[in-house]
């Protein structure tokens, strides 16, 4: 599974929501919409899964019947019930709610539009490999551009297919080399964009999985292919823009990749340099849940100051 997050550092769109979420797939990830969740964070701030195919956000066009006036009054009607159960319950849910209806308004213009990329040159669309009307990568990393340029403040790129175990079906070598084949242009074509229209100083992209891949082969069962399993100690991201050095490598693993051998970042450390580069300080943004502070490196992390500009 590769997960790619842009972060825009620009001022947010009223119109369009803060964390927009884009599988290129058609899978989601086996822990499902919670994977995009808020964590102990109110669910207003959960990222808002869009669609490549009909409605980018389900439910944002209106029914047969209803125009947007008729869809205003009906709004205002559920506002003032729901701020009467918020008024009298106090739960944090019911304010969600109101948030949710009310963007979900504003969205109806302005989400067709940004997620329109028929509106792109055909330059630009050779460029990323984009095709539009399809589900794709290459289609995500365009729609990430348009979003970051319209303000959307977080934008994570989902691309299922990187779990390569060695089945009879699945060798380790046609398969990176058939992914890796859908990323090196649209990434490439991405970067290239961002730093042309003076977006790429601004935005904090990073790329990763879940875990990396063990060194040795891996064959599950009699006959399989060349395959490796989860390995959780060493692995690499890369990160671009929004304040990283470019062009240095941090840390090094041992010849066989098993092990690291100098450097080594822990994912605390990774999250503290990624919310200081945010212009966040990971030790003092903390939220009070269930009696206690939370914050999102826990009682850990340090930034990685050779990894800034």
């Amino acid at each position: 599974m590769g997960s790619w997050v842009t972060y825009g550092l620009g001022s947010e769109n009223e119109n369009l929501p803060g964390f927009v979420v884009l599988i290129s797939s058609g899978v989601q990830p086996n822990g499902g919409k919670n994977s995009f969740g808020s964590g102990f964070l109110p669910s207003v701030f959960q990222g808002v899964q869009c669609r490549s195919k009909g409605d980018p956000v389900l439910y944002v066009s209106d029914p047969p019947g209803m125009d947007r006036k008729l869809r205003r009054q009906s709004l205002d009607a559920l506002h003032d019930l729901n701020e009467m159960q918020a008024q009298e319950l106090g739960h944090p849910e019911t304010l969600t709610r109101i948030a949710q209806y009310e963007l979900a308004f504003r969205m109806q213009m302005a989400v067709p539009e940004v997620m329109d990329i028929t509106r792109e040159p055909a330059r630009v669309l050779e460029a990323y490999g984009a095709q539009p009307g399809g589900a794709s990568f290459a289609n995500n990393c365009l729609l990430a551009r348009r979003l970051i340029e319209q303000g959307v403040r977080y934008v994570q790129l989902f691309d299922w297919g990187w779990d390569f175990h060695g089945t009879p079906n699945e060798d380790i070598r046609d398969g990176l080399t058939r992914k890796c084949a859908t990323m090196d242009k649209p990434v490439a074509a991405l970067l290239r964009d961002l730093k042309q229209r003076g977006l790429l100083e601004d935005t904090l992209i990073v790329c990763g999985g879940e875990f990396g891949r063990t060194p040795f082969q891996e064959g599950r069962t009699a006959g399989s292919a060349m395959g490796r399993d989860h390995f959780p100690d060493c692995y690499s991201m890369w990160l671009a823009g929004g304040g990283v050095k470019g062009g240095y490598t941090h840390g090094e693993s041992d010849e066989l990749g098993f092990s690291i051998a100098r450097d080594k970042v822990h994912i605390h450390d990774l999250q503290a340099t990624i919310l200081h580069l945010l212009g966040f300080d990971h030790t003092k943004l903390v939220y009070r849940f269930q009696g206690r502070d939370y914050r999102l490196t826990d009682v850990q992390g340090q930034v990685v100051r050779a990894l800034l500009a």
